[in-house]
């Protein structure tokens, strides 16, 4: 912690990261309290992702605060410092909150593993995009980042598509309160995971945000997703382990 205090450390960016380093570690505390002595067994498994969320990201913060997860690229005549951590992350939690959502509907597990490859495949190409500095198949650098752009943003849309398809009607045909609950839960997910292509838009390919704009930008998004969105569910009282209609191969059962 010393280090972290030292006067030439701190600068606007480490401040931002230290902030997401406590937000989050006050986040896994609230979600361990708020699960704790939980008897139903889905509302276990939706509370340790959200502590696993939470952990994941204070993790990845303080690892960041410290120095450690960031390299520089050269592209367009500049250097441009990324935070290659920031993807480890994502590719960690993105995943675990859409299986929360999974488990939530009782989707199937086919769904399952789809939404997980689609949130994996945006991420790694939202990485790729930030991290290409060369051209590729005729392709000049800047073509072929916006094309990588282009295929992480299909990958969003992806998920969203199992969002609002099979696991909206998998809800449905549970309680009228779980499917309230996913609908919600869902439409906050859905608009929350779209701040990530904007403000990667934002500062990776259009240079618009500064390294430290970009660093508050992911880090008022980060805690709306890995805490805002454990709260609201963590904080519902609907039941979830109701008797269901019978399908096959489902997470929530």
């Amino acid at each position: 912690m010393a280090v972290l205090l030292q006067a030439e450390a701190i600068d606007s960016g480490r401040i931002w990261l230290l902030l997401g380093t406590i937000g989050l570690v006050l986040g896994t505390g609230y979600f361990v309290r708020a699960g704790w002595g939980e008897t139903e067994a889905t509302k276990r498994k939706l509370s340790a992702v959200t502590v696993a969320v939470a952990a994941i990201g204070g993790l990845a913060y303080l690892l960041l605060a410290l120095g450690y997860g960031a390299m520089t690229v050269r592209y367009g005549g500049e250097t441009h410092t990324v935070y290659w951590l920031h993807f480890v992350d994502w590719l960690l939690t993105l995943p675990l909150i859409l299986l929360a959502l999974a488990v939530l509907a009782a989707g199937t597990r086919r769904t399952a593993a789809a939404l997980v490859g689609f949130a994996a495949s945006m991420v790694v190409l939202g990485l790729a995009t930030v991290l290409t500095d060369r051209g590729m198949a005729g392709l000049d650098p800047d073509t072929l980042r916006i094309a990588l752009f282009g295929a992480s943003v299909l990958a969003y849309l992806g998920v969203l598509g199992l969002l609002i398809r099979p696991l909206s009607r998998a809800a449905a045909e549970r309680s009228t309160e779980v499917a309230m609950l996913f609908s919600m839960l869902r439409n906050v997910v859905i608009v929350l995971l779209g701040l990530y292509p904007v403000v990667w838009l934002l500062g990776h390919v259009l240079n618009v945000l500064p390294t430290t704009g970009l660093l508050l930008a992911y880090l008022l998004v980060d805690l709306l997703v890995k805490v805002g969105f454990g709260t609201l569910l963590l904080r519902a009282d609907t039941p979830v382990d109701e008797p269901t209609n019978t399908k096959p191969r489902t997470l929530g059962g």
